[in-house]
């Protein structure tokens, strides 16, 4: 966990992405790249005659702009952290992909936009584009929570191969906070698994890892979604972490009626890797 990038807009959500990544940089001496992304209108770029800006009026505007991140940056981090911060002329998904390959970031934190719905953080957001296709861990916070310990941490799963990689990412997280893992699979009325079965499952998936304290839970629901949103608000959970496929995988997670009826409270930051 050495380069953590977080996307800023100056919004509250940003400010949200701001306070977990400094917490964890605080925990760990990750590097913070700061970037905020521009779609500026084409006579921005093009100074020739007829634009709508001028060169002089296009200079103010960045400068501006560039006061604000500073800003930014000497609120939410302290002078011991490493921080660095970039203005880029870019549209918000393809800028935050395209840098952090650049810089090889371990770690994207973006905050998230919306309601209290759950199913309306993401969609047709670009935290969600990043979400569906970033092979670097994301991590997604809607609330502003100061408290946040990041103790108790939630990894659900169907504990196949396939996830393994993902897992491994989020073990290195979850180590440097020396947290509790649970492990959940959810069983429904339409994919049941008998407890023993669903627990052999998870055990057989965990046997090459060096964990540390965890626990193993076999949860039942009626769906997938509705478990996972139901065991954390339990536990009471920190965060909590899955694997994403893409516009089949963690989208799901955002529509229908499912959590029409939670409250913000039960919103908890979500860690997301693409398989």
């Amino acid at each position: 966990m050495k380069k953590i990038l977080v996307p800023i807009d100056f919004s509250k959500p940003s400010e949200y992405a701001a306070k977990m990544a400094a917490k964890i940089a605080k925990k760990t001496s990750a590097s913070i790249y700061l970037i905020h992304l521009i779609e500026l209108p084409t006579g921005v770029i093009d100074m020739g005659s007829g634009s709508k800006f001028s060169i002089r009026e296009s200079m103010l505007y960045l400068r501006k702009t560039k006061e604000k991140i500073v800003a930014f940056k000497n609120t939410f981090f302290t002078d011991e952290m490493n921080v660095e911060y970039f203005i880029k002329l870019s549209n918000p998904f393809d800028g935050i992909k395209k840098y952090a390959e650049k810089i090889n970031a371990d770690l994207i934190i973006m905050g998230s936009k919306g309601h209290s719905e759950f199913e309306e953080i993401m969609i047709g957001s670009n935290t969600e584009k990043v979400v569906r296709s970033s092979k670097t861990p994301v991590i997604v916070v809607k609330k502003d929570d100061a408290k946040i310990k990041l103790k108790n941490l939630v990894f659900a799963s169907n504990f196949k191969e396939e996830n393994k990689e993902v897992f491994s990412k989020f073990l290195n997280f979850a180590n440097a906070f020396n947290s509790k893992i649970h492990l959940l699979k959810i069983n429904t009325p339409s994919q049941f698994e008998s407890t023993f079965n669903a627990k052999e499952k998870v055990k057989t998936f965990i046997k090459d890892y060096n964990l540390p304290k965890h626990t193993i839970n076999i949860y039942n629901d009626v769906s997938v979604e509705k478990g996972i949103l139901n065991y954390a608000k339990e536990k009471k959970a920190d965060l909590i972490a899955l694997s994403t496929h893409g516009r089949s995988g963690i989208s799901h997670l955002f529509t229908g009626s499912v959590t029409k009826n939670l409250s913000k409270k039960a919103l908890k930051p979500m860690f997301t890797v693409k398989v």
